[in-house]
């Protein structure tokens, strides 16, 4: 992370996210009149593989309304290859088959693209996993009657994690990551902790 902010390497975040129209999206109505609301028809997915620069906060990002597999992550390294060329590459992940298969090892190997898998259950880790929480926040307060309508909202909140929301992604995201120091287990199945930022 020092070193992102010097300017001597990239350092990028990756994962996906699907976005379901007709999922978790709802509000909520407290009063003592029983009232009918509109909600989403149908559970359409898109899906969004992104890759945060921990720096300028921009996303680079392959999507898709079908599955997230190695052939989108691939496409997204190229993405990233074509748009900091000349530059040492790191990119964090977590330990997604499709993310970690020879095919995606052997591409970053040749687009000179160093990949830092984080061990597993440690979301924590991928600062990414804070901007989608952020993309689905800025859904919940609107009623989509069409999916090009809700694509269209998330590709705008995406696209302005630099721009018009980079005071609020800078917050979010911050200078390190959050980890779990002197962990003592507590029972088999359960530890206690010493929480820190690095």
């Amino acid at each position: 992370m020092r070193r992102a902010r010097q300017g001597k390497i990239v350092l990028m975040f990756a994962d996906a996210s699907h976005f379901v129209m007709g999922g978790d999206y709802l509000g909520y109505i407290y009063g003592f009149a029983r009232r009918l609301v509109r909600t989403f028809s149908g559970r359409k997915r898109y899906n969004v593989l992104g890759a945060l620069d921990y720096v300028s906060k921009k996303i680079t990002t392959v999507t898709n309304t079908a599955y997230i597999t190695a052939t989108e992550v691939c496409q997204l390294l190229e993405k990233i290859a074509k748009e900091y060329v000349g530059k040492a590459i790191f990119i964090v992940l977590d330990n997604a088959r499709y993310q970690k298969c020879d095919v995606v090892r052997n591409l970053a190997s040749e687009l000179n693209i160093q990949l830092l898998f984080i061990p597993p259950y440690s979301p924590n880790l991928n600062l990414i996993e804070r901007v989608w929480k952020f993309v689905k926040s800025g859904l919940r307060s609107q009623y989509y009657n069409l999916f090009d309508e809700f694509q269209e909202k998330i590709d705008s909140i995406v696209e302005s994690t630099h721009t018009t929301n980079s005071n609020a992604i800078n917050r979010l995201i911050g200078r390190g990551v959050q980890l779990f120091d002197e962990l003592e287990p507590v029972s088999d199945n359960s530890f206690s902790s010493r929480k820190s930022a690095a």
